[in-house]
C-alpha cells in the first residue's frame, strides 16, 4: 500500500469504530468553526437518470425507486458530503395534487420513505440528516398564513417522527413563506436553517437580502442563507449581502450556500428558470469541478462554514468542494481514492499531450470552449415580472388546458418583446 492508500484505510476504519449516537450535531460542527458539505440536486441529477418527471419535480422516486435514491445519497457521501437532505423537496400534499399529479402516493409516505433512505446512507459515515421543506403552491395562490402553515406542520410530524438530525426551510421565493416556514420548524426544538433562492435584488416582493437574512434569524433560524436560481459567484454576492445585513442588525447566525451548478451571469431578478434553456438545455451551463475549486475557496474566505449544491450538482463537484477545503477539513473524501489532485492521474496516460496536463496551473487556466459555432455567450431571459397573487400563477390540479397553453404563448411573445 502506498501513503495514500494506508490514510484511506485508517479513516475508514476509525469511522467504523464510532459508536452509535457519537455524531455532533449541525450546530456543534459549525459552532466549532468546522466546514459542512452539503450535497447536491436530487431532482435534476434524477430526473436526468429518468427517476423524476421534470415540471412537477416532485420526489416519488423515494417510494418508486428507493435503490436510485439510495445510491445518489451513497455516490454524495463518498464524494464528501457531510450531510443527507431527505429527498423531500416539494413533497406537500398540495404540490403533489397540483397540475395532475399521480395521488396514489400521499406526501407522508413520500416523506418517511425518504427519511429512512437518508439515515441508512447518513449512518454509513459521519453525516447528518436534515428533512427538509420547499416553497408551496398554496401561497402562490394566496392561502392565508394558517393554511400554509398546516402544510409544514404535516410534513413536521414526519420529521419529528423519524428525528432527523436538523431541519431546512429551502427554495423560497417570498422570505414571507420562510418566514411561516421557519417558525412553524422551530416548535420541533431542532436546528433550523433557512436558504431563499433569491439573488443580489431581494425576494420576489422587493425585500433586501440583508432584511430577509434578519427576518429569518428572528423567526428562529440558526442558519440563513440561499439555495438554487443562481450560479455560485452570484450567490456569494447574495449571501454578502446577507451577511452585512445581519452585522448592521447585531444579529448573528451561520451562513450557509447551496447554489447552481450552471453560469447563470445573464439571469433577471427571478434566476435560472426563466432562462429559455431551462430545463433540458442547460448542459452548456455546467460548472467544471475546477469551476467548484474557486467557489469552495472563495466562500470559504467570506466566512461561510456551510457549502454545498443545488440543481445540476453531480457527486463529482461535491468531490471537487472537498478537496479544496481537504487542508481545512484535514481528510480527503474517499471517491479521491480514484482523482489525481488536480488531474495530476493524468500523468499515467499514454498521450504525452495529455500528461502535459497533468497539472494546476493548466486547468485554473483553461478557458473551456463550448463547440457550438453559433451558440451565443448569453441569452435573453422570459420577463413575466408576475409573483405571487397574480393570475398566472394561481394553481390548478387539473393539467394545463391547449387553451391556456395558447394563452401562454402569446404573453411570452409579448414578455420577449418588453423584456
Amino acid at each position: 500500500m502506498n501513503f495514500v492508500e494506508v490514510l484511506f484505510s485508517v479513516i475508514s476504519e476509525l469511522g467504523k469504530m464510532a459508536p452509535a449516537g457519537s455524531k455532533k450535531g449541525i450546530l456543534e460542527r459549525l459552532d466549532a468553526g468546522e466546514i459542512v458539505i452539503g450535497d447536491g440536486g436530487f431532482v435534476f441529477a434524477l430526473e436526468k437518470r429518468g427517476y423524476v418527471k421534470a415540471g412537477p419535480w416532485t420526489p416519488e422516486a423515494a417510494v418508486e425507486h428507493p435503490e436510485a435514491v439510495r445510491q445518489l445519497h451513497r455516490e454524495f457521501l463518498r464524494a464528501g458530503a457531510n450531510v443527507m437532505q431527505t429527498f423531500t423537496f416539494y413533497a406537500s400534499d398540495d404540490k403533489l395534487e397540483n397540475r395532475g399529479n399521480d395521488l396514489r402516493i400521499s406526501g407522508e409516505k413520500i416523506n418517511e420513505a425518504a427519511c429512512d433512505l437518508a439515515r441508512e446512507v447518513a449512518n454509513e459515515g459521519d453525516a447528518l440528516v436534515a428533512g427538509g421543506v420547499s416553497q408551496t403552491p398554496s401561497y402562490l395562490s394566496c392561502k392565508s398564513e394558517n393554511e400554509v402553515k398546516a402544510i409544514f406542520k404535516k410534513q413536521l410530524e414526519v420529521f419529528i417522527k423519524k428525528n432527523v438530525d436538523f431541519l431546512i426551510a429551502e427554495y423560497f421565493e417570498h422570505v414571507e413563506e420562510a418566514e411561516w416556514a421557519v417558525q412553524v420548524l422551530n416548535t420541533s426544538g431542532k436546528p433550523v436553517a433557512a436558504t431563499l433562492c433569491i439573488g443580489p435584488e431581494g425576494d420576489l416582493n422587493g425585500v433586501s437580502c440583508g432584511e430577509c437574512a434578519v427576518r429569518l434569524v428572528k423567526a428562529g433560524a440558526k442558519i440563513v442563507g440561499v439555495n438554487c436560481h443562481f450560479d455560485p459567484m452570484t450567490c456569494l454576492k447574495t449571501v454578502k449581502l446577507m451577511k452585512e445585513g445581519l452585522e448592521a442588525a447585531k444579529l448573528k447566525a451561520h451562513l450557509m450556500i447551496q447554489p447552481l451548478a450552471y453560469h447563470t451571469p445573464d439571469c433577471n431578478h427571478q434566476g435560472f428558470i426563466d432562462l429559455p434553456e431551462f430545463p433540458f438545455a442547460l448542459e452548456p451551463r455546467i460548472l467544471t469541478r475546477w469551476d467548484m475549486h474557486k467557489y469552495a475557496r472563495e466562500a470559504y474566505n467570506m466566512g461561510i462554514r456551510y457549502i454545498g449544491g443545488c440543481c445540476g450538482f453531480e457527486p463529482y463537484h461535491t468531490r471537487a468542494l472537498a478537496e479544496e477545503l481537504a487542508p481545512e477539513r484535514g481528510f480527503l473524501p474517499d471517491a479521491s481514492q480514484k482523482h489525481g489532485s488536480w488531474g495530476n492521474g493524468l500523468d499515467m496516460h499514454t498521450k504525452p499531450w495529455v500528461r502535459a496536463r497533468a497539472r494546476r496551473d493548466y486547468w485554473e487556466k483553461l478557458l473551456p470552449a463550448s463547440g457550438r459555432p453559433l451558440c451565443p455567450s448569453m441569452s435573453t431571459p422570459d420577463g413575466w415580472g408576475v409573483t405571487k397573487g397574480h393570475a398566472d400563477l394561481m394553481q390548478q390540479r387539473e393539467a394545463t388546458t391547449e387553451g391556456q397553453l395558447k394563452e401562454l404563448f402569446e404573453k411570452q411573445k409579448k414578455a420577449k418583446v418588453t423584456a
